[in-house]
């Protein structure tokens, strides 16, 4: 009978490749991860690193679009104030150009709608976060300064016409939001213009232009309600992408779980046979060491 010289160099052998697997099936179970180095399946590690970038990406995007719904809503609800006020301007206006009112009549009105141009006014240069919300990319600077030095009264713009936009995951581009020279002195439907010359037109009395004023803030409104419905699309928009963007992540994390996760009855199993397989290697190396080898070769 012939006896492999190696023998007992592949006892030892066994035996560490067997403590090394019990090492590596305990990890598992304690961690429930399968895969913790790169060495254990770089495929899946590759994927996994695939997969956490696309989580970060979606995940940084919902945090950015809560700003700017933010943003948004306060435009939103800007806008519905100006509306509102500018529909008790064209009230007061009719009632100035009906020729019933008297030159004291008409200097009362005028200081109505001049309250409302103040509120129009102050509406436009609201701010939201520190920043100008109709000063187009110019947030730091007020949209709006009121020149009383003429007749009428004079509305400056100081911000600028840029769109801000956000790109969704899906690849659209979303205004983020309007510039005060679109909404508030936009050409053709000047609408602070409009409430400066009818505050100006009831001071003088004059039937005619006020008749005229009305509508102009007629137009004006209109704009007023068009940007409006604008801004509303892009919050509809921000908000419909944002929980897209919540439910892939979930999907995504997911599927990450399932990649990188250890399917614990089977390591358990895997586990409990490499016990059973080390326990037999140490029980025939304590047997080897003894008994001398010889007595095995009679």
């Amino acid at each position: 009978m012939q006896v492999d010289p190696n023998y007992m160099s592949q006892l030892t052998s066994a035996l560490s490749a067997s403590t090394a697997q019990q090492q590596t099936l305990t990890s598992e179970l304690s961690s429930g991860l399968r895969v913790a180095t790169l060495s254990a399946d770089s495929v899946a590690v590759s994927t996994n690193v695939g997969l956490a970038s696309q989580i970060a990406g979606l995940d940084s995007y919902v945090q950015s679009s809560s700003s700017e719904q933010g943003v948004l809503q306060v435009t939103s609800s800007a806008l519905s104030q100006v509306v509102s006020q500018v529909t008790s301007a064209i009230s007061l206006a009719t009632q100035g150009a009906n020729g019933t009112l008297n030159p004291a009549d008409l200097a009362a009105t005028a200081l109505q709608v001049s309250a409302i141009r103040d509120d129009v006014l102050s509406l436009a240069n609201t701010s939201y976060g520190g920043n100008y919300i109709f000063s187009g990319s110019q947030g730091h600077t007020q949209p709006y300064t009121l020149d009383t030095t003429t007749t009428p009264a004079t509305a400056v713009y100081a911000g600028d016409a840029v769109t801000n936009r956000a790109v969704t995951p899906n690849g659209q581009s979303v205004p983020l939001n309007l510039a005060g020279s679109s909404v508030f002195s936009a050409a053709g439907s000047d609408l602070l213009g409009a409430l400066n010359q009818l505050v100006s037109d009831l001071q003088s009395g004059s039937g005619t232009a006020v008749a005229a004023d009305s509508s102009a803030l007629g137009a004006a409104l209109g704009t007023v309600s068009t940007q409006q419905s604008k801004i509303d699309t892009s919050l509809k928009q921000l908000t419909d992408t944002s929980t897209y963007a919540q439910t892939q992540s979930a999907i995504l994390e997911a599927q990450q779980t399932t990649l990188l996760s250890a399917d614990t009855a089977t390591v358990a199993t895997q586990l409990k046979t490499s016990e059973v397989q080390y326990q037999a290697l140490i029980s025939t190396v304590s047997t080897l060491s003894q008994n001398n080898l010889f007595t095995y070769l009679k």
